[in-house]
C-alpha cells in the first residue's frame, strides 16, 4: 500500500509498492490553456503573439535595454516588407543606442576581456619569435641536416 509524506515546502513524497505498479494508473491529465501566456511555449505563442517570458530571449525583454528590444523585436516580427524587417531600422538603432549606455550587460562580441586581449598578444609574440628564428636560420644559410624523415611511396 502507498504512502504520502509532505516535506516542508512544495514537494510531496509518494511511496508505492509493486502492486500499485500493477494496476493501471488513474491519474488524469489536465489539459493546458494554449493561451496561458506563462507557459513555456517557444517564442511565439498560438495565437501568433511574441512570448516575451520565453527563456530563449535571455532575458532581454526584461533587461534595462527591455522596451526597446521589445519594439525592435515587434517590428521585425510583425514586419510584412519584402526584405523583412527592413522597415525596422530606427527601432534596432534605439535599442544598440541603450545597449551601448549598458557595456557591461551587452558587451559588443568583437570586444575582448583585458585577459584575453593579453593572452592573445603573448600568443601573437611567441608566433612572431618562431617566425623569425624560422627566417633567421634559413637567410644564414645553414646546413643543419632535417629531422624530420621523408616516406616514399
Amino acid at each position: 500500500m502507498s504512502s504520502v509524506r509532505q516535506e516542508a515546502g512544495k514537494d510531496t513524497i509518494i511511496f508505492v509498492t509493486k502492486e500499485d505498479h500493477a494496476t493501471p494508473s488513474k491519474a488524469e491529465l489536465v489539459e493546458e490553456d494554449p493561451d496561458e501566456p506563462y507557459e513555456e511555449r517557444g517564442l511565439i505563442l498560438p495565437s501568433g503573439e511574441i512570448n516575451w517570458n520565453c527563456p530563449c530571449l535571455g532575458g532581454m525583454a526584461s533587461g534595462p535595454c527591455g522596451t526597446e528590444f521589445k519594439d525592435a523585436f515587434s517590428c521585425f516580427h510583425y514586419s510584412k516588407e519584402e526584405v523583412k524587417g527592413s522597415d525596422c531600422i530606427e527601432q534596432f538603432r534605439a535599442m544598440q543606442g541603450c545597449m551601448q549606455l549598458y557595456p557591461e550587460l551587452y558587451p559588443q562580441e568583437d570586444e575582448k576581456s583585458p585577459s584575453q586581449t593579453s593572452q592573445d598578444s603573448a600568443e601573437q609574440t611567441d608566433v612572431n619569435s618562431t617566425s623569425a628564428t624560422s627566417a633567421s636560420e634559413q637567410d644564414s644559410g645553414s646546413t643543419r641536416p632535417s629531422t624530420e624523415s621523408s616516406v616514399e611511396s
